[in-house]
């Protein structure tokens, strides 16, 4: 067989039935029931983690303060970064040339008022 035809022989499909489904749900590994689940189960709280008592406060972890401070830092500087970007549009460099131009020829650019 050449290796043409190995490459658009056609596949066979095997039969949709549940045993298939179950066993390409399980990835081969059979019957998964001795293993722990693969997700949280819902608690009600947010993040799994229950709000704390009356009148104490809520313990941080170590990385959020890093985390807080180093997105809004990046925010700040990605906007500040954004409000002084320089004007690369292709608009403007052709107004520039034109102008340039202009100016080379000796064709005034401002317009004349009427009374």
């Amino acid at each position: 067989m050449s290796a043409i035809t190995k490459l658009f022989r056609p596949i066979p499909f095997r039969r949709l039935t549940t045993t298939n489904l179950c066993r390409s749900a399980n990835h081969g590994h059979g019957h998964d029931d001795h293993h722990a689940p693969r997700w949280n189960e819902p608690g009600g709280y947010l993040f799994n983690e229950k709000p704390p008592a009356p009148g104490q406060k809520r313990v941080k972890e170590d990385w959020e303060d890093i985390y807080y401070w180093g997105m809004g830092g990046g925010f700040v500087l990605a906007g500040v970064m954004l409000y002084y970007k320089p004007d690369t549009s292709l608009v403007t460099w052709a107004t520039r040339e034109a102008e340039k131009s202009l100016q080379e020829k000796g064709v005034s650019l401002d317009y004349p008022k009427g009374d």
